[in-house]
């Protein structure tokens, strides 16, 4: 059981990824608090005050922390920027972002007090634009410029902070998507979630993120940091491989590309 002994605190814990994170930590020997907006540790991750209240009934219980796994999410506001609510568009913004940086502020120092912690926050929204979805693109988007910046900043601390982009999974979120409807999802999009709800097209497994959480929360993963790592089609089991070029490169990272990236000399 290669985390064995550990404690773990996991936001967004009642959705379809926290919670099969969760069974794949305590399979591994891990304690394990998961936190919601509904459950026995009840949690808004937008609202500073509720952040710092779970980290002090965390602290009651398990003194210090070893892993931090912030799998809040939403979709937000869907629909053309020049129809949508400018208000309702910041509600990605703070679940996405705000909320994974509250959670990380607040918990940095039970993972001082634990040594060497490890934070996984999660990405998504996969490689090109989201038209109709620039509230949640964003968010994402900030969520990877975070984890690089704090990989730097928490490197004195032996804490490795990384992000996963999970995959297409059936979730609430592709709820929301039906829910928005094809006017503001777009009929491709609207369809798409139509089938994944229903079966008839694949997506995928939530145990695909477990397993990459597992990996990033143990010793195995030591020294891969400030990374965006999919866990549908990245070979994250051979890093261990590869630590010496993954941490000399901008490999796995939020880049913008250059001319000469594609052979051109302008």
């Amino acid at each position: 059981m290669i985390l064995k002994n550990k404690k773990a605190l996991i936001t967004g814990g009642s959705g379809v990824i926290g919670k099969t994170i969760a069974e794949f930590f305590e399979r591994e020997g891990c304690d394990v608090i998961t936190a919601s907006r509904s459950g026995a540790y009840p949690v808004d991750v937008t609202n500073q005050e509720s952040v710092k209240g779970l980290m002090g009934l965390v602290e009651k219980k398990f003194g210090a922390l070893d892993i931090l796994v912030t799998a809040a999410g939403i979709y937000g506001e869907i629909g053309s920027l020049e129809k949508c609510d400018a208000e309702k568009w910041l509600d990605a913004i703070k679940v996405n972002l705000y909320g994974t940086m509250l959670s990380i502020k607040y918990a940095l120092p039970l993972l001082k007090k634990g040594g060497k912690g490890k934070i996984i926050a999660f990405a998504g929204g996969g490689d090109g634009p989201l038209p109709n979805f620039t509230s949640y693109a964003s968010s994402k988007g900030g969520v990877l410029r975070l984890v690089e910046s704090l990989a730097e900043e928490l490197l004195p601390y032996g804490i490795e902070i990384n992000a996963i982009s999970p995959g297409l999974v059936n979730s609430g979120i592709t709820r929301d998507l039906i829910k928005a409807g094809p006017e503001h999802a777009g009929k491709e999009k609207y369809e798409a979630a139509l089938k994944e709800a229903s079966g008839e097209s694949k997506t995928t497994s939530p145990e695909k993120a477990a397993e990459l959480a597992v990996f990033l929360a143990s010793e195995k993963s030591n020294g891969i940091t400030g990374k965006n790592i999919s866990a549908v089609w990245d070979k994250w089991r051979e890093f261990p491989d590869h630590l010496h070029d993954i941490k000399k490169s901008d490999i796995y990272n939020y880049r913008r590309i250059r001319p000469e990236d594609r052979g051109y000399d302008w």
